[in-house]
């Protein structure tokens, strides 16, 4: 048998060192390493493999520019913002202290437009397919009911309008029917009955005076919470839901609302007191979270910012009901034990 000389074998991390070690020192330099007083040789290359420089001289780090500071920023456009609340403003107060009709006209046109986001926006997302048409009429039907008749002609309107969601879907394909009119019904009650409310307070005497402090109320809630959030929030109030809400943003929501309650039901409400006020604006500030972090919830379910592009730096209608919604039977119940119906 042929003699094989004896070659070593390198394998795993041995094939890195001794690799390294083959291509570098005096087997490739015409040249031979010079120790120094120190220990060291004249170059990395030079040195022996196994050899560790001794006092290697540190590398001077490069200078790193420092980083921009971060501005904390709205995300919208503030002036459009503020432009479209101005412009809004001002048609809701003349329409509600000229002709009580024509503010629930406004209300019902909010109504149907909510409805169709809404319900857009849930057959983009998730394939869900409310009947718009009954919605619709069925909405403006009941805002119409409930200033007419008040909480029975609310009622009755709702449950027909439900009845009409389940009929209508009956004349396309049964697959998806009970998703279609499942969310019909939800988008009945959360928009249009909710609405109702609102409508309903108008019917007092002091009527305008009342709707106007619901919707003060729950203005200042929002920008309390939005001002002390944006300045001084560090602690979040539901992350998984709204990143953007933090604790201390709701207590600026309470400590507004709550001066703002006692000044209005001071000053506009007729009989009313101002501790009467400090309720009313500690329960606004829980519903209009409430309902801020309930709309969070259903954009985040489907996946989407705003529920549309209606109102410039705002989204969609819906996008600026969301708090006024849920808000609307806590103001109205407190204002009816409190005061009365009359």
């Amino acid at each position: 048998m042929p003699i094989v000389p004896d070659v070593p074998a390198y394998g795993g991390n041995q094939d890195d060192d001794r690799g390294a070690a083959r291509l570098s020192g005096p087997l490739f330099r015409n040249e031979t390493p010079q120790a120094r007083p120190n220990g060291s040789y004249d170059t990395p290359q030079a040195q022996p493999y196994g050899a560790v420089p001794q006092n290697p001289e540190p590398m001077p780090d490069a200078p790193q520019p420092a980083p921009a500071p971060q501005k904390k920023s709205a995300g919208r456009d503030l002036s459009a913002a503020i432009g479209v609340g101005v412009g809004l403003g001002a048609v809701i107060v003349a329409s509600l202290f000229v002709v009580k009709a024509v503010f629930v006209g406004v209300i019902a046109v909010a109504v149907v437009v909510g409805l169709w986001e809404l319900t857009k926006r849930l057959e983009e997302r998730k394939g869900i397919k409310a009947p718009v048409v009954p919605l619709a009429v069925g909405g403006a039907a009941m805002v119409v009911a409930g200033y007419a008749r008040g909480a029975e002609g609310a009622w009755i309107a709702m449950a027909l309008t439900s009845l009409a969601v389940l009929v209508w879907r009956m004349t396309q394909p049964p697959e998806g029917y009970l998703k279609d009119v499942t969310a019909g019904v939800f988008a009945a009650f959360y928009v249009p009955f909710l609405a109702t409310f609102v409508a309903m307070m108008l019917t007092a005497d002091d009527g305008p005076w009342r709707v106007l402090t619901f919707l003060l109320l729950t203005v200042v809630s929002d920008t309390g919470a939005y001002a002390v959030g944006w300045r001084f929030g560090k602690h979040k109030l539901a992350p998984r839901i709204s990143p953007g809400k933090t604790r201390e943003g709701l207590l600026g929501a309470v400590t507004f609302a709550m001066v703002a309650g006692a000044l209005c039901a001071q000053f506009l409400i007729d009989d009313g007191t101002w501790w009467q006020g400090l309720v009313l604006g500690l329960a606004v500030a829980a519903s209009a979270t409430l309902g801020d972090l309930g709309e969070s919830m259903i954009k985040r379910d489907l996946g989407i910012k705003d529920m549309g592009t209606l109102l410039p730096g705002h989204g969609g209608i819906m996008d600026r009901l969301d708090s006024l919604l849920p808000t609307a039977p806590v103001v109205w119940l407190l204002l009816v034990v409190f005061v009365g119906s009359g």
